[in-house]
């Protein structure tokens, strides 16, 4: 009996002397995290949903090497990324690196996310401090806390990547990076963890494109785990997926899931619960080390991600291949698949239809001009815009004439002046242009054309690959203008998608065949770069590209209109009459009569 009572004494003496029990990271976000009112509709301490609890215990799964989050937007992800760096700034401190694309993205995530979310959680007020360290340190971006770091980088410079060793690796929106010179940067920054061995590698993303996505091939590589909900009517686990969305025709807001197992309709009303008993489910469980993880919308509580909302959001989008592939990428978590690899030049020359410039359609409203500028001509596309987004390309024009001459840019003012008859009665003009300016031997005269002309929205571009906006703004003049740069990846992608759906896009019979051609010049590839593979166009040998060209520039100026489609349609009816010449009184004059 003694001997039991001083082995009970001992184990409550190691058990004091032990450390607590580890708080996983789900627990210590509720417990910890704060929101401020600038960050999240619902501010103060947290509630994580559980498939937010699986992702948060993975990352802090000593087990666990690596974590893949293919997701969408509404499920609460970059909170999960400021709970877990809390959690190493407090409790488990280590050199922290995040890698987001681009220097904006940077800042935002620190100022709009990191401080206002420290601030306002009483353990983590003022932890971070800026680093003190070089003069030409962004002490924004890099902080210190005891025992470890923060360093927040943009993975466009491939020397940001190579100045940091870091455990904790965190790449953000892995789909929206491009390849540096040195190579993928997920892979440049993956290399400053290998002295660690107890590495931590997280990388999530909205999916872009399907064939060249790295954070679903990453997936794919997991144990690729699904989040699964039990249906309220047979009790069988499925993952919510958009096929099985269903609402009645013309009744969006009806909208409710039916269960793949049962066939039964499961009402908005019954989601929390299904959500709340929630699992995630690895597809893949032999694969160890590195959980993935695949969340969608549709199991988001948010009231923004009712079934019913998003299935307006789905009819609002579905006839626009731009707005459906945001809403494919955002909402369904799923990579965009283009329709096909080229363009049937033959197809699209028989949808021809019989409008033109001196006959335009009634529905365009706007109309943009493309330029694409050569060493002996200039060659120009019209496309008419209508309220709904609809693009008819309304004629090809040529001016011959080389660029150094003036006549040759005479020419095309006049053209860009003109105005062409509508069928409400008045005349529509050109609302914006824009010039291509990357050919180092035209660039001069290009500028010395388009700058004047900045208020008609006559604008110099270039072209740039890659993942980019279809059109912003250089960050400095140029020979006093600007120069605006064009996403042309971005709208080619957008131009196939409109030509595979067939109705917005439109084309008029006076088109020649070859402007056809030169439409469907080029076509999708999947290069590997590195190990890594690229999405990009190349053209098909053989053949001329003017056309696509000067299509994707005026789709690119079509982003800087801000047209009022009813005062325009108005200011198309008011047809006013020509003046008549002023019939002056005549004054006789009496000397005849002497």
């Amino acid at each position: 009996m003694a001997s039991e009572l001083l082995a009970a004494v001992r184990a409550s003496a190691l058990r004091s002397l032990a450390p607590p029990p580890r708080l996983s990271l789900s627990d210590w976000i509720e417990r910890e995290i704060r929101l401020p009112a600038d960050v999240s509709a619902l501010p103060g301490a947290i509630r994580l949903y559980p498939f937010q609890r699986g992702i948060a215990d993975a990352m802090s799964d000593p087990g666990t090497e690596r974590v893949t989050v293919v997701k969408s937007a509404r499920v609460g992800y970059t909170t999960l990324l400021v709970g877990l760096l809390g959690s190493h700034v407090v409790n488990e401190p280590a050199p922290v690196l995040f890698v987001l694309p681009t220097e904006d993205d940077c800042r935002t995530f620190v100022v709009g996310n990191v401080e206002p979310t420290f601030e306002a959680s009483p353990s983590l007020a003022g932890a971070l401090a800026g680093d003190q360290g070089a003069a030409d340190r962004n002490t924004l971006l890099s902080r210190r806390f005891p025992g470890g770091s923060l360093k927040v980088v943009a993975a466009k410079a491939p020397r940001n990547l190579r100045a940091h060793n870091t455990r904790i690796l965190i790449v953000d929106e892995a789909d929206g990076m491009e390849m540096t010179a040195e190579g993928s940067p997920i892979a440049l920054a993956e290399k400053r963890t290998l002295s660690f061995p107890d590495r931590k590698i997280i990388v999530g993303s909205t999916p872009i494109f399907e064939d060249s996505s790295h954070v679903l091939g990453a997936y794919v590589r997991s144990d690729r785990r699904v989040f699964e909900v039990p249906c309220p009517h047979c009790g069988e686990f499925h993952e919510v997926r958009w096929a099985d969305i269903h609402w009645p025709e013309g009744k969006p807001e009806a909208a409710h899931w039916c269960c793949p197992g049962c066939g039964c309709a499961v009402e908005e009303r019954q989601k929390p619960a299904m959500v709340a008993a929630g699992r995630w489910r690895a597809t893949a469980p032999e694969v160890k080390g590195h959980a993935g993880f695949r969340i969608n919308a549709l199991v988001s509580p948010l009231a923004n991600a009712a079934w019913g909302k998003l299935a307006a959001e789905f009819l609002a989008a579905k006839d626009d291949p731009g707005l459906l592939q945001t809403f494919v990428n955002t909402v369904l978590g799923e990579g965009w698949r283009e329709a096909g690899e080229e363009i049937d030049e033959n197809a699209l020359a028989a949808r021809a239809e019989p409008f033109s410039l001196e006959a335009l359609p009634p529905e365009v409203l706007a109309i943009t001009a493309g330029v694409d500028v050569q060493r002996d001509r200039l060659e120009v596309t019209f496309v008419g815009w209508a309220r709904d987004g609809t693009a008819s390309v309304l004629g090809h024009r040529v001016v011959w004439g080389l660029p150094e001459e003036s006549e040759t840019w005479s020419e095309l003012d006049g053209l860009l002046k003109e105005r062409f008859p509508h069928p409400l009665g008045g005349r529509l003009g050109v609302d914006a242009a824009a010039l291509d300016s990357s050919d180092g031997a035209t660039m001069a005269h290009v500028y010395a054309f388009a700058f004047p002309r900045a208020a008609r929205k006559v604008l110099a571009i270039k072209g740039a690959p890659g993942q980019r906006p279809w059109i912003e703004k250089s960050k400095g003049r140029q020979k006093g203008g600007w120069l605006w740069i064009v996403g042309v990846d971005g709208i080619k992608s957008h131009l196939v998608a409109r030509i595979a759906r067939g109705r917005a896009l439109r084309f008029s019979q006076t088109l020649p065949a070859v402007w056809y051609e030169q439409l469907a010049s080029e076509r999708v590839v999947v290069r590997y770069a590195r190990g890594q593979p690229q999405r990009r166009f190349e053209r098909i040998p053989g053949r001329r590209a003017e056309a696509l060209d000067c299509v994707v520039y005026a789709f690119a100026a079509h982003q800087v209109l801000n047209v009022n489609f009813d005062l325009r349609t108005s200011e198309m009816r008011q047809v006013t009459e020509p003046a008549r010449p002023e019939r002056r009184g005549v004054i006789k004059s009496r000397w005849m009569d002497y």
